[in-house]
């Protein structure tokens, strides 16, 4: 998750501190559209696998936690 969290503070200079895991990061605007894709992308480097936007819904990526349990789920552990 350092990964991610680094990102959203890259993406987010004016960010000072730690990101809640339950931080709502699209109501917050941490995840503009703008960004979207390059964060889809960053998610699909770090599991390893593509993400169906079919079959995800804006919900999983509204959270840290939420990321973290439904993409990166033992990739985190083992990411950091």
């Amino acid at each position: 998750m350092e990964r991610v969290t680094a990102w959203l503070h890259e993406k987010n200079p004016g960010l000072d501190g730690p990101i809640s895991p339950d931080e709502d990061l699209i109501e917050a605007r941490l995840i503009d559209s703008m960004d979207f894709l390059e964060f889809i992308d960053l998610l699909e480097d770090l599991s390893g696998s593509v993400i169906d936007l079919q079959e995800a819904t804006i919900d999983d990526f509204r959270t840290l936690n939420r990321v973290r349990e439904r993409f990166l789920g033992s990739t985190a552990a083992a990411s950091g």
